[in-house]
């Protein structure tokens, strides 16, 4: 079926002077026009052509080969082109601006300000705009635990975390444990699967399984010893606040760091820290 709000691809099933009427493999019966402005060169019937699906100006399906900033089910940020009585209109990468109604906003917007916005159908068809964008995102991602992925942080919570928008539309937290530096809104983030919840939604971790990131952790320690004269003061009595504020790491990664190091003659104890050897 065609899809209103996603690109896809569809098949020519005519051709004429105001574009091609484009169709999807399982369902013949509903069509879509492709203005001929839009049509690439050399396409022929039975082609299957690469289209954004939305409603023109006049509520009617159309298709373009343009692709839009966001699709239906993801959250990005948009600019404010325009404030009117009925809502708010954003830039999406389309000729027809995006619609965002007084109900769907949080706060007063400033036009040519950038905000997180999720897309949606509305009731009546139409393809909209909302600030509230944790009902936007989806909980059926297909990442399982210890996959890697890729995400935003759209919201930051100190008593819980940083949530995450994986791959712009999948739910995702990354533990306020986790975070071992500072964060702000719209950073782009690499992160690992550490569990999928009973309800679909991602924990997610910063860091590597513990004995890779043990490995990644005594290396980077090696390289602050040779910066430092071969000395850290830091140890296992050391507080984890400092060790933090030190390494950017927690204190149990530095304690199983210095183990490997240790372990493998690298370092030994001082009175009041780690020496290099």
């Amino acid at each position: 079926m065609i899809e209103l709000g996603k690109m896809q691809y569809l098949k020519i099933n005519k051709m004429g002077p105001i574009g091609l009427l484009l169709i999807s493999d399982d369902d013949i019966r509903e069509d879509v026009l492709l203005p001929a402005e839009q049509v690439p060169d050399g396409v022929q019937v039975g082609d299957e052509i690469e289209v954004f699906v939305y409603k023109d100006t006049n509520d009617e399906l159309t298709a373009t080969t343009q692709k839009p900033k966001l699709e239906v089910g993801e959250i990005d940020y948009l600019n404010v082109v325009d404030m009117t009585q009925v809502g708010a209109f954003l830039d999406w990468g389309l000729k027809k601006d995006l619609f965002m109604p007084y109900t769907e906003q949080k706060g007063k917007l400033l036009k040519n300000e950038k905000y997180l916005v999720g897309l949606y159908i509305d009731k009546s068809g139409r393809i909209c705009a909302t600030m509230y964008v944790d009902n936007v995102l989806r909980s059926d991602s297909p990442y399982q635990k210890n996959d890697k992925a890729e995400g935003f942080i759209y919201d930051i919570k100190t008593d819980m975390g940083a949530f995450v928008a994986v791959d712009r539309k999948y739910h995702g937290l990354i533990p306020k444990s986790e975070l071992y530096k500072y964060y702000s809104l719209g950073d782009e983030v690499e992160v690992r699967v550490t569990n999928v919840r009973e309800d679909g939604k991602l924990d997610l971790s910063l860091r590597e399984k513990a004995y890779l990131q043990m490995d990644m952790d005594a290396e980077m320690i090696v390289e602050r010893l040779n910066k430092n004269d071969g000395i850290l003061h830091l140890n296992d009595n050391s507080s984890p606040e400092n060790i933090k504020l030190q390494l950017n790491i927690s204190k149990k990664a530095f304690k199983r760091a210095v183990g490997t190091l240790l372990k493998n003659g690298k370092i030994e104890f001082v009175d009041d820290g780690i020496k290099l050897l």
